[in-house]
């Protein structure tokens, strides 16, 4: 089978950087941010960054080949931002995975590529376009409609932001557990704590979601029939059971699983 990789990033607003584009040089990071959050949500109403200005600090996956299926984050948590996403891209480089995403188009792949052009990283394979593998003339990575990235949330809406739903309200209302833990919006001030750990595990929780969602939807287009999809649910379970970790046994309480 083809290799798939889900992805999820958690992000905060990259302190350095606004310093840096601001000068302001004789505040910390939680007061630039805090300055920060004050004139973005005077200007827009809202205080999300840009998305150039969104530092990653977590990346989480699920991959599934032949060998099975596998949840982690990328690195360790106190590894830096660079060190996260070449992992990633390497990850691409080494397997050319349909790569599966929830918002993917909108948030999290900007991320990577303005977080990517800042620390001077490669990915090649993921930037092919068919100049040296004419296979991916036709279906690449950056092309919103080709199978590379699919971004199920995209996809869904049929490509109509209007019509786009929440991770969590689509796994739940699908039986899954939804987010755990936290969402987007505290992922700040989890860092501020210095609950990084709890941020990975929040991320890891949100890509079984997507992975699972990503499942439900292959049975109704029909690539997977019934009992493959039956397969893959309960790997999912298999999985979750046997890993150590809080988040596990929490999603575990809230899924809605009849084998």
């Amino acid at each position: 089978m083809i290799p798939m990789l889900v992805f999820d990033l958690e992000t905060i607003p990259d302190a350095a950087g606004l310093r840096k584009l601001n000068q302001w040089h004789d505040l910390d990071d939680d007061a630039v941010v805090e300055r920060a959050f004050a004139e973005r949500e005077e200007k827009t109403g809202s205080t999300f960054m840009p998305h150039y200005l969104q530092q990653i600090v977590a990346i989480s996956c699920v991959f599934r080949d032949d060998s099975g299926v596998r949840v982690k984050s990328l690195g360790q948590p106190d590894d830096p931002e660079e060190v996260l996403i070449t992992q990633f891209f390497k990850t691409i480089d080494h397997y050319t995975p349909q790569i599966v995403s929830w918002n993917g188009s909108g948030f999290d792949l900007p991320v990577l590529h303005y977080r990517s052009l800042i620390h001077g990283l490669t990915a090649v394979r993921y930037w092919e376009t068919g100049k040296d593998d004419r296979d991916f003339k036709w279906n690449n990575y950056q092309s919103r409609y080709h199978d590379r990235h699919l971004d199920l949330m995209d996809v869904l809406a049929r490509f109509t932001g209007r019509a786009n739903a929440p991770l969590d309200d689509l796994a739940k209302l699908c039986g899954f557990a939804g987010k755990l833990g936290m969402d987007g919006s505290q992922v700040w001030s989890a860092w501020q704590d210095g609950k990084i750990d709890e941020i990975r595990a929040y991320c890891e929780t949100d890509v079984i979601n997507t992975w699972l969602l990503t499942c439900r939807f292959n049975l109704m287009r029909g690539e997977l029939t019934q009992q493959a999809y039956d397969h893959e649910v309960k790997m999912v379970f298999d999985l979750l059971s046997q890993t150590p970790g809080q988040q596990w046994d929490d999603y575990l309480q809230a899924w809605n699983y009849n084998a």
